[in-house]
């Protein structure tokens, strides 16, 4: 019956857009028709027939997305209108329950489209998610702002406790989902708030796309291959290809996210090297520094209509952290140490300037340069040795999957036979010790044009008991594709961020919740990264490292003293790297605590003054990301929530150094991070969660020790 709704509903649509009101009867009835067949033949308009329903890539693109959305909007319409105008009072499995197996098609499209649009962007994917923002933001206040469905939630709300746990917290999600949507307001505000809703949503998708462009047009191009002295004939080929890819004569130089660029540790002409960095640095500032100014007041007006002083207030009534005055409080407290520590390291930089005769005083550009000099004087350390110990293969079968075996007994099995969407993607087939199946996870490592820069985790499918899925779950990364032929050597870092972004998949794989709204990751913003970096160290547990860290030509493993290195310096530069993050996220935080009367015209200004205002604005350390491309905050749903990432260090540390001082890598704490923490998604209390898997709340003391902040 609902299928045939929606059929109805399009096709009318449709017609009405091609014909005029004095076309022939026939003509109408024939449109109907070619919608009709069109609908049919689009895949997205049933679940996969493919196994744990994933994506049927080779079978649907650009030109099915559209009429999915409207398709899905108009059966989640008709679903939760009959869900809000049932006459039967409301219940706990009649409006809530129902709520969360409504909106099957429009999920299924939107997880399609959202992902492949951060993965295999185009102009049409770009044209499209600009014509959708709206739409969607429209269609998301009309569930949320519909008082005959919040009447509901809230007579569910007030008669909760006979309800078991989950079920509870369930009650408790919709609630504030509906309150901070703004179900309480009078019609007026409903109207102002669909308004703001909607420019948010506008202005959101225009600031990524600029990034997105930016990515593309912002390259350096070197036409003097000497002026890449320092770089390996192998990261010289792969720019020679990139270029010739772009259709360009001599070496592309490609921006990541980040303000610093990796290129700079290694290129020795200093001209060039401020080159790279002055296009960081300044990307995407005339286009985004409007959106900026926009955005964050607008969020103020949104902040103010619901009856809080700032977004940031606004923001942290569903974070862990709770109130503003506790994230200033961890970041302010860090910073002076930060910057202190950062100046020392300024000052044995400078010192290797001065001694290799030259006169100029550090700049932001020098830093990772010289830096890589003092590490290898303080630690006799050439980052060029460690990299062929990091073949990709290597590290992805030897080490990632080996350690995730080590600790909690599951395997992968590629899977040939499933479609992928690039031909750099793989995906495998996850299982637990007793051989049942787990999910899909599919791994995308490779930087190209139409990715989205940076390295994240999602999902295509997520994991719900009430449905009845399985995860299907992706990584993505932006580690720089050799040439044909050549191995992929990684850096430590991108190793790292290889088992970061697996923490996340982890999270989303072992997912063992009811409700599809509490499941996997669908967290708090300042506990989502507790999985994640608390994966991060086994990278360098021994026993997981003598098994990939080896010579990717000989099969020798890395040598001791090289290793005992690599390991020591880990906490060279943490001056640097903290005071970098604390910057950006004192930026986010500052962004959004004022009020909607504040009035900014010069983005760059307020930047200086908020760095100045918490006494971290030290010119040869800038900010991880500048406002300009801090995709993060201003389009990324982490608004005055990147400071979530320290946040969740403190427990990962804490977590990380508990497991250690009981075994390490064993199945007994993988087993109980996996059932404590891994397991239940956001069905309970974040921080019971961590108290059941540690006997108590974290410490700071691991992470100080970890950052080498203190001894």
């Amino acid at each position: 019956m609902r299928k045939t709704l929606i059929a109805t509903t399009i096709a009318s649509a449709l017609i009405l857009s091609a014909c005029s009101s004095n076309e022939p009867q026939d003509m109408a009835k024939e449109s109907a028709a070619q919608v009709q067949d069109m609908n049919a033949n689009n895949v997205l308009f049933k679940p996969s027939p493919l196994q744990y329903m994933a994506p049927e890539f080779d079978k649907f693109g650009t030109k099915d997305y559209e009429a999915g959305f409207d398709a899905g909007i108009a059966q989640h319409t008709a679903q939760v209108q009959a869900i809000a105008n049932n006459p039967a009072p409301a219940t706990f499995k009649n409006t809530l329950v129902e709520m969360e197996m409504s909106g099957e098609l429009l999920n299924r499209v939107s997880a399609a489209f959202y992902n492949l649009s951060g993965l295999i962007s185009d102009d049409e994917y770009q044209r499209i998610s600009k014509k959708m923002a709206p739409v969607l933001s429209a269609h998301s206040d009309d569930i949320y702002l519909n008082g005959a469905l919040f009447k509901r939630v809230q007579t569910i709300y007030d008669n909760k406790d006979s309800l078991n746990a989950e079920d509870q917290r369930l009650v408790d999600f919709y609630y504030k989902q509906f309150v901070k949507a703004g179900a309480k307001l009078n019609d007026a505000e409903k109207a102002k708030m669909r308004e703001i809703n909607s420019q948010l949503a506008e202005l959101s998708t225009a600031f990524s796309q600029n990034i997105l462009k930016s990515f593309k047009e912002d390259v350096i191009v070197v036409t003097d291959k000497s002026k890449l002295a320092g770089l390996s004939e192998g990261e010289i080929a792969g720019l020679a290809a990139a270029a010739k890819k772009a259709g360009k004569d001599g070496y592309m130089i490609t921006l990541v996210n980040t303000t610093q660029q990796p290129i700079l540790s290694s290129l020795e002409n200093r001209d060039l090297r401020e080159q790279i960095f002055t296009a960081s640095a300044n990307r995407a500032a005339e286009t985004n520094g409007p959106i900026i100014i926009e955005e964050t007041n607008l969020r103020a007006q949104k902040a103010e209509l619901l009856g809080f002083k700032d977004w940031a207030s606004y923001v942290m009534t569903s974070r862990m952290a709770q109130t503003t005055d506790n994230v200033y409080g961890i970041l302010d407290d860090l910073a002076p140490k930060a910057v202190e520590k950062a100046k020392i390291e300024a000052a044995s930089i400078q010192k290797v300037i001065n001694d290799s005769g030259e006169s100029f005083e550090l700049k932001p550009w020098d830093w990772a340069f010289y830096a890589e000099k003092v590490r290898a004087e303080k630690y006799d350390l050439d980052p060029a040795l460690v990299k062929p110990y990091f073949e990709m293969n290597s590290v992805i079968h030897d080490g990632l999957f080996f350690a995730m075996n080590k600790l909690y007994g599951i395997t992968f099995k590629e899977r040939k036979d499933l479609p992928v969407y690039h031909e750099d993607v793989t995906a495998y087939e996850v299982f637990n010790a007793d051989g049942s199946a787990i999910g899909l996870f599919y791994m995308d490592p490779y930087a190209r044009e139409g990715k989205r820069g940076g390295a994240w985790m999602s999902a295509y499918v997520s994991q719900s008991g009430l449905k009845g899925t399985k995860p299907v779950i992706y990584n993505a990364q932006n580690i720089p594709k050799p040439a044909a032929g050549e191995p992929t050597l990684m850096t430590f870092d991108e190793v790292s961020t290889m088992f970061h972004e697996f923490g996340h998949a982890a999270h989303g794989l072992f997912s063992d919740v009811k409700y599809p709204s509490l499941a996997g990751t669908a967290t708090a913003r300042d506990f989502v990264e507790f999985p994640s970096q608390a994966h991060e160290d086994w990278m360098i547990e021994p026993t997981v490292l003598a098994n990939y860290a080896k010579h990717y030509k000989t099969g020798e493993p890395i040598p001791k003293a090289l290793l005992d290195k690599v390991l020591a310096s880990q906490k060279f530069n943490q001056g640097f790297g903290t005071t970098e993050y604390l910057a950006a996220a004192l930026l986010d935080m500052e962004w959004h605590s004022f009020g909607s009367d504040k009035k900014i015209s010069d983005v760059q200004k307020f930047e200086s003054d908020a760095l100045k205002a918490h006494g971290i604005d030290y010119y040869p350390v800038p900010p991880r990301y500048k406002s300009n491309y801090f995709s993060h905050t201003f389009a990324g749903g982490y608004s005055a929530g990147y400071y979530a990432y320290l946040w969740t260090e403190v427990f990962a540390a804490d977590a990380f150094a508990h497991m250690e001082n009981n075994g390490g890598l064993t199945r007994e704490n993988g087993d109980n991070f996996r059932k404590e923490i891994l397991s239940k998604g956001n069905s309970r209390d974040l921080m019971q969660s961590y108290i059941e898997f540690r006997g108590q709340k974290p410490t700071t003391d691991a992470l100080l020790k970890r950052r080498g902040l203190v001894e």
